[in-house]
């Protein structure tokens, strides 16, 4: 994500953290966010962005999408093995 979106603070929320938005947030590396996560493989996960803990957004370059009770979509991500 490039930095200059980003105002306050950038997060990683999904079923890999209980969508919790203070369990991942990620870090500013010169001027893009970024964050190294340890996911179990052989499972998918659901998950958004959120951005200055008001605007959600989807990974572009997600595996899949699904849709989610609230008429929008989530972005998936399949770990192999």
């Amino acid at each position: 994500m490039p930095a200059d979106v980003v105002k306050e603070q950038f997060a990683i929320v999904g079923d890999l953290n209980a969508w919790n938005p203070n369990e991942h947030v990620l870090e500013k590396k010169s001027e893009i966010y970024q964050i190294k996560l340890r996911l179990k493989p052989e499972k998918t996960y659901r998950f958004k962005y959120l951005i200055d803990n008001g605007l959600w957004e989807n990974d572009y370059a997600a595996d899949e999408y699904i849709t989610n009770e609230f008429g929008t979509e989530d972005s998936v991500i399949i770990i192999g093995n």
